[in-house]
């Protein structure tokens, strides 16, 4: 299918993406990447008046390691995120989140801001900017702000976007040596949504939990972090009974839906076994950056 014919426009600064959300308003469409916006359109199941390329907008595409931590750019490439040395030293569970996004070809245009601003529930940037405690900056036109990443997605496809607003970076703080971090998921095949993702980093003390962040995507309406398992952890060294007793605490913090992919209760199992594997992993000193093929729903 091709789309509903639209208005192509191409803003060369921020100035003019702002020109042109308030003339099109709801009926206007931000490309950067596309990975997402293009087959909408194809499929028809948008059919905005405008789609308004900010490609060309500048300083929008750097990763820079600033006194506050890492800061990247909306307009950066997944890609360039995943070749990036700076990132692998400031924040390696990005690197380690990266390569299983889709495919090469989608990550060499697909961008960090489309998929924060996308917010699809299976997706791996959200929940790693979540876990990493991250900031996301919005600017509209004569205003800015930062929203934490806990705070700026709502639900499926919703987020903390005002109308007339757009994402122009991501700031990651710094933390400290002592930090390990993982990520890991479990799909039908390499490259599909995850039915389950777990997004991982452990501070410990001695061979006990002083500290963890553990969120998960594709299980809930938005990444879901596992207080209550993170509490049930602090403090005990991972052996298989402080593991049984976080898994048992992690039915409290989810709410997996089902679909045609996979049950509730199968997203619930997934998730356990995410979380054993992981945290175990940590422990270990062994950070882990896998994807693993799930087969079919037994549950």
């Amino acid at each position: 299918m091709k789309p509903v014919a639209f208005d192509y426009r191409r803003a060369t600064s921020l100035d003019d993406v702002f020109h042109l959300l308030d003339r099109y308003g709801d009926d206007g469409r931000i490309l950067a990447g596309g990975q997402s916006l293009v087959p909408t359109l194809n499929m028809r199941l948008m059919a905005p008046r405008a789609v308004i390329d900010i490609n060309r907008v500048p300083d929008l595409d750097a990763i820079r390691a600033t006194p506050e931590g890492l800061v990247i750019g909306a307009l950066v490439r997944q890609e360039a995120i995943e070749r990036s040395n700076v990132v692998k030293q400031r924040a390696p569970l990005l690197s380690m989140a990266v390569p299983h996004i889709g495919h090469a070809a989608i990550r060499t245009r697909g961008t960090i801001g489309g998929s924060l601003a996308l917010a699809d529930p299976a997706a791996e940037l959200p929940a790693c900017a979540v876990a990493l405690d991250a900031t996301i900056r919005l600017a509209r036109r004569g205003a800015t702000r930062d929203v934490a990443a806990r705070e700026f997605f709502r639900g499926v496809y919703t987020t903390a976007l005002e109308p007339g607003e757009i994402v122009t970076e991501i700031a990651v703080p710094t933390r400290g040596a002592a930090w390990r971090w993982a990520f890991d998921e479990l799909a039908r095949r390499h490259g599909d949504f995850a039915l389950a993702g777990l997004a991982a980093g452990v501070r410990l003390d001695g061979d006990a939990v002083a500290e963890s962040r553990l969120v998960f995507f594709g299980v809930d309406t938005k990444p879901a972090r596992a207080t209550r398992a993170e509490a049930a952890l602090a403090g005990r060294r991972v052996d298989a009974a402080a593991l049984d007793t976080a898994a048992r605490a992690l039915d409290r913090d989810l709410d997996p839906p089902g679909d045609i992919h996979g049950s509730p209760a199968l997203r619930r199992h997934l998730a356990r076994v995410l979380l054993s594997r992981v945290v175990r992993q940590l422990a270990e000193d062994r950070g882990i950056a896998g994807s693993r093929c799930v087969a079919e729903d037994r549950s």
